[in-house]
């Protein structure tokens, strides 16, 4: 990959590339969907949402993606007076969801199936370089192409795993998709603790097992904190997750207390806390 980071941006650590990756995601969620029972769309996979809830909102992803930056389309739906951010995404969400539920679960997944792919088409001929929606739970706007990319990787992933939970399904352990997850999440970490007081050089790191894992340092510099910053191998405090705790943590399907507890801490246990409370959606 030969995308590289302005000046401005250089505290966002390494660029990701996910282009490769919409593709085998995309077949694994069609896997999915073509093989659910007619109940399990009516299960619930995220509070207040069915299945097919959840599968709509991906396709209005799909949708938002190409409209917008594949077609210039520039029309859609507007802040309301004194709306923040969130409550707008959760708005529009919501809308488009209650308008598909009239679309049987066939007709969605062939949609998905039809549309998802021009989406990944989209996705594999992206270039990273260029400045793109911000990524708010990152703290930069405007992102780079490859930040915003990889963003839509793990929502598009995290909601596989919240049908796969729904039908009673585990974690999909693939870990050329779950890496890439991690690494895409962990770029949170100089937004959350942004204000989180530290002498220059202080090093936080997080560490995640298994074969999808790795570890993130994050540095205090005069400015923020920054993952750019070579690993001193001194750091402050040490927080090592399992896979699963880490990216719930990051989607809050776990909350930090519960991720501490599971956590091993070494080192400043207030830095492990404060890194911790990483949230890598818009919540």
């Amino acid at each position: 990959m030969s995308s590289q980071l302005s000046p401005g941006q250089s505290w966002l650590g390494s660029p990701i590339d996910a282009r490769p990756l919409f593709a085998p995601e995309q077949a694994a969620l069609m896997e999915t969907l073509r093989r659910l029972e007619p109940a399990d769309w009516r299960k619930e996979a995220v509070p207040g949402w069915t299945v097919h809830d959840l599968a709509a909102h991906i396709l209005g992803d799909f949708y938002g993606r190409l409209s917008r930056d594949r077609d210039g389309h520039q029309d859609g739906p507007t802040f309301a007076p004194g709306e923040t951010l969130e409550a707008f995404i959760h708005r529009i969400n919501q809308e488009w969801v209650d308008t598909y539920r009239r679309v049987s679960p066939a007709a969605l997944t062939d949609t998905l199936d039809l549309i998802g792919g021009q989406a990944v088409r989209f996705y594999e001929t992206t270039d990273p370089d260029k400045p793109s929606l911000g990524v708010s739970w990152a703290g930069v706007d405007p992102a780079p192409r490859w930040l915003d990319s990889a963003r839509d990787f793990t929502e598009f992933w995290a909601h596989r795993q919240q049908i796969r939970h729904a039908i009673g399904q585990g974690t999909d352990p693939d870990p050329r998709l779950l890496s890439v997850v991690l690494d895409t999440f962990m770029r949170a970490l100089p937004r959350t603790l942004r204000d989180t007081p530290a002498p220059v050089g202080t090093q936080i790191q997080v560490h995640v097992d298994g074969p999808a894992g790795g570890t993130w340092t994050t540095t205090a510099t005069e400015s923020r904190w920054c993952m750019a910053e070579p690993d001193t191998g001194r750091p402050a405090a040490r927080v090592s997750l399992d896979a699963e705790v880490a990216w719930q943590l990051c989607t809050r399907g776990v909350e930090p207390a519960a991720a501490l507890a599971h956590a091993r801490i070494d080192g400043d246990y207030e830095l492990a806390e404060a890194a911790c409370q990483i949230v890598s959606i818009i919540y």
